[in-house]
């Protein structure tokens, strides 16, 4: 079974935090880690682009100016897509770029890009710390008496609202509840620091079967 760091807050091991077999996996299959990836950056997109057809275009569809007699070539509507102000051919249209992911590859992409990390040993667990309040400063001491190389993964449950507001705003780390975190933060980070709530509710799901 796997095992990581248990930390306080000066930065010394105080215990080791034993991880379920499930919520990690040996073997990493890079070309569904890129999958899920992918579909998540999609998902991301807004797919707002658009632009109107000659339906679409406010104007008249009277002829232009008369069939004969002008030297010029034939024509008609002015909302064409040739003419200033007319349509656009093909145009785009408001679309989402959203693919889907089954629910088993998801989680065993979240259970490859974890076991990267403890593999590393640059994983650890925050013991007995808790925020009254808000506070970088305390944060930025916490995060530097670690010693975990930055990109730096800060995981926290989704009640402890002052930890994430104390992590959140220093440069190279990306200050996340267990619930937002995604197969690419993972991958993205270096390091990840658990709060104890958050490695209790990764565990709980896990227990329970559901997606890491």
């Amino acid at each position: 079974m796997p095992s990581i760091d248990r930390i306080d807050e000066n930065g010394a091991v105080v215990g080791r935090h034993e991880l379920a077999d499930m919520l990690v996996q040996d073997q990493i299959n890079v070309g569904l880690l890129h999958q899920v990836v992918t579909a998540e950056l999609a998902a991301r997109r807004q797919g707002t682009a658009a632009a109107k057809t000659r339906s679409e275009v406010a104007g008249s569809t009277a002829k232009q100016w008369r069939q004969k007699g002008t030297g010029r070539s034939r024509v008609g509507s002015g909302k064409v897509p040739h003419f200033t102000g007319g349509s656009v051919a093909f145009p785009p249209v408001p679309r989402s770029y959203a693919v889907k992911i089954n629910k088993k590859v998801r989680t065993q992409a979240f259970r490859m890009a974890l076991a990267d990390l403890v593999a590393g040993g640059t994983v650890r667990v925050l013991a007995g710390v808790s925020f009254a309040e808000p506070s970088t400063k305390r944060a930025a001491a916490i995060v530097g008496k670690t010693e975990l190389d930055k990109p730096l993964l800060v995981l926290v449950a989704a009640e402890e609202v002052s930890v994430l507001k104390s992590f959140r705003n220093m440069p190279g780390i990306r200050a996340l509840t267990i619930g937002e975190a995604e197969v690419q933060d993972y991958i993205w980070a270096k390091s990840l620091l658990f709060t104890e709530a958050a490695v209790s509710f990764l565990q709980g799901e896990s227990d329970r079967g559901g997606e890491v």
